[in-house]
């Protein structure tokens, strides 16, 4: 992959977060997006690297865990906040190993 692909993943990511901040499950939400096919492989490529930015963020906020005992279930609602748009397209989607990774277990 060269930094050209690179920047064109990000974009399609951002575009399709500045998308969803209007309407998370538009059907729409991925259409006409460039090269789409060749740099995700498809729409399910796209919502693994939503996951994975999710995830990754999580995994940061984590490190207040061990830290400052943070709850896990409150850094999730923080980060839910923090990227309202990313959160709203992969429980639109139905993204379930984003939930089920990561999500904290309800008290």
């Amino acid at each position: 992959m060269t930094w050209q692909d690179v920047h064109a993943r990000n974009d399609i990511i951002e575009t399709v977060l500045t998308r969803a901040a209007a309407n998370p499950a538009d059907p729409m939400l991925f259409a006409d997006l460039p090269d789409v096919d060749r740099l995700f492989g498809g729409l399910s490529g796209v919502l693994l690297a939503l996951q994975h930015r999710w995830n990754v963020h999580y995994e940061a906020k984590l490190d207040r865990v061990a830290e400052d005992w943070a709850d896990p279930r409150a850094l999730w609602a923080e980060l839910a906040a923090e990227q309202p748009a990313l959160r709203a397209v992969l429980d639109a989607w139905k993204v379930p190993a984003a939930r089920r990774k990561l999500h904290p277990v309800a008290a």
